[in-house]
């Protein structure tokens, strides 16, 4: 059985086509599936009875199931998804007055190991399909009462959630699509974004092929620092990553790249660090989102205090950098940047637990 959730609109009109059906039956079925979140092909009421029952044969509409749903405090919210096989993803909810932000998935595990990320320190199991991770967009609307025609309740979706979206390429291009498409979610590229952690082949692909907002996962500002916090800085260091970031521009939706940036006690946190920062970004137009630290068991970093936080911004601030400090959201549900964990069954034989010791780090 195909599961029609695994297709863009190119694939599900080809798919169509397969089955001797005109290009219109796939955008009418692409926005019942997406925009009246419709599972059922006999809810699909204006498709052809014969349609109906031949989809019902050959097709599913199967998104990954939710098997919990937590309230923080501050009404962030946070799924856990089953994908299957003993892996389970998660996926964040975070109201705000003018937005909701949806935090999603894009692989079980993560293969870069970043020292201070959570989901890093699970391991690696597999890349998510489409139909798993758009069926996150999918599940969240369904939970939030989302329905075709109100107000939207899901106005930004971020791929920040566990893995490296550029790292499952193919889906994650499939899946932008699709939050895309007027037939499907209809959000605007300035309101989708992708975070990476400096994969600089597939950042000009992206710019190539579908230019949403991009993010990138800075957190150092040396090449020596760099290469220990985010290991993939070896194979693509900072001078190419900052290319990149460059190219990237020329067909971006924002006229700027968003930096993220964790601020660590005593790692990456000081005044000439931030210096260090201005002199590596003066020629790419940017802003810089600082993320105070949220601890995971086992971690050997702390939380930057607020005041170092508070003058670490004021400097790239001075130099006229826009700058903004990330309010924790969901902590008290491991909700928080770097805090996703779900549960990987890894494949990657990495130790666990393994950490740099934090002396090596001070950079």
């Amino acid at each position: 059985m195909q599961n029609l959730l695994d297709f863009d609109a190119d694939g599900l009109t080809a798919w169509f086509a397969e089955q001797g059906e005109k290009p219109f039956r796939a955008r009418q079925v692409l926005r019942w599936m997406h925009r009246s979140g419709v599972a059922d092909f006999d809810a699909m009421t204006d498709i052809a009875k014969s349609l109906r029952e031949k989809l019902k044969v050959k097709a599913v509409v199967a998104p990954p199931t939710v098997v919990s749903d937590k309230l923080s405090d501050d009404g962030t919210r946070k799924f856990l998804i089953d994908v299957g096989n003993g892996n389970a993803v998660e996926t964040v909810f975070i109201p705000e007055d003018e937005r909701g932000t949806l935090c999603i998935s894009t692989q079980a595990g993560c293969a870069l190991d970043c020292a201070f990320c959570s989901t890093g320190k699970q391991g690696f199991n597999r890349n998510l399909t489409v139909a798993e991770i758009i069926g996150q967009l999918w599940q969240a609307n369904k939970a939030l009462g989302a329905v075709h025609g109100d107000e939207r309740v899901i106005s930004n979706v971020v791929m920040m959630g566990m893995g490296e979206p550029l790292a499952n390429y193919d889906n994650t291009i499939k899946a932008l699509r699709l939050m895309l498409d007027d037939n499907a979610y209809g959000l605007s590229r300035r309101r989708v974004t992708v975070s990476t952690s400096g994969l600089v082949p597939t950042i000009d692909r992206l710019r190539e092929d579908c230019p949403v907002a991009l993010a990138v996962s800075l957190h150092a500002p040396n090449d020596a620092l760099r290469d220990q916090l985010v290991p993939i800085n070896q194979k693509y260091p900072l001078k190419e990553l900052m290319a990149a970031c460059r190219r990237y521009l020329e067909k971006a939706p924002r006229d700027f790249i968003t930096f993220e940036y964790t601020m660590m006690a005593g790692v990456n946190d000081s005044d000439a660090h931030a210096r260090e920062l201005l002199a590596l970004v003066r020629d790419v137009p940017c802003k810089f989102n600082l993320i105070p630290f949220n601890p995971f068991p086992g971690s050997p970093f702390r939380r930057s205090p607020a005041d170092r936080v508070r003058r670490f911004g004021e400097i790239l601030l001075q130099a006229g950098i826009v700058t903004t400090t990330r309010k924790t959201r969901g902590d008290d549900i491991d909700a928080a940047c770097g805090q996703l964990a779900g549960q990987v069954k890894d494949k990657t034989r990495r130790t666990a637990g393994t950490t740099i010791p934090i002396q090596e780090l001070r950079t």
